[in-house]
C-alpha cells in the first residue's frame, strides 16, 4: 500500500469508525501518489508532497486535463470538500487537510475569476529559518496542518478532517 494512503487509514483508525468507503487512483498525478477518497459523505482528494534538495519547503503538483488535454488547476466547482497533502519526511509525517474554500480564497483552485494554480509548496510546523515568502505560506497553513511524528491530537485531527 502506499505510504500517504497508509498514513490517511492510520490517522482515520485513530478517529474511530471511520474507513475509507472509496478511492480512486489519479493517474495524471501519479507522481504525487494522487488519488480521490471518501468517507460517509465527506469527499477529498489526496497527494503526497515531495521534498526538494533547492528549496524548504515540500512541493507538491495538482491538475487534470481539459478537454483539448492541456493541463489545467482544479475547479472550485468540481473539487472534493478538502484537499489533503500528506508530507513524510523519514520520521516527521504530518498533514495539511485544506477546505476546498480556503484554496479558492488563496488562488489555488480555479473559479470564474481566477486560473488557479497547478502546484504549491508547504511549509510544515518543522520548517525554520524561510524566506518572508515562506513564512507568510506558513503562517496561513499552519491552521491546517497536523504534525502526528510523535503523538496524534486526535480532537484536531477530527476537526481538521469533519468540519
Amino acid at each position: 500500500m502506499e505510504k500517504s494512503i497508509k498514513l490517511t487509514n492510520t490517522l482515520l483508525s485513530y478517529m474511530g469508525e471511520h474507513e475509507i468507503t472509496s478511492i480512486t487512483e489519479e493517474k495524471q498525478n501519479s507522481e504525487y501518489k494522487g488519488f480521490s477518497f471518501s468517507v460517509y459523505e465527506h469527499t477529498y482528494r489526496s497527494r503526497l508532497a515531495k521534498l526538494t534538495a533547492k528549496k524548504k519547503g515540500y512541493f507538491v503538483a495538482f491538475w487534470e486535463k481539459d478537454i483539448n488535454n492541456h493541463n489545467q488547476a482544479y475547479s472550485y466547482d468540481e473539487s472534493p470538500n478538502k484537499i489533503v497533502i500528506s508530507v513524510i519526511d523519514g520520521e516527521r509525517k504530518g498533514q495539511f487537510i485544506f477546505p476546498k474554500l480556503v484554496l479558492l480564497q488563496k488562488g489555488v483552485l480555479r473559479s470564474e475569476t481566477s486560473k488557479g494554480k497547478m502546484a504549491m509548496r508547504v511549509y510544515p510546523s518543522w520548517e525554520q529559518e524561510l524566506n518572508s515568502s515562506a513564512e507568510k505560506s506558513q503562517k496561513w497553513q499552519m491552521k491546517y496542518f497536523i504534525d502526528v511524528s510523535k503523538a496524534v491530537d486526535i480532537a484536531r485531527l477530527t476537526d481538521l478532517y469533519f468540519s
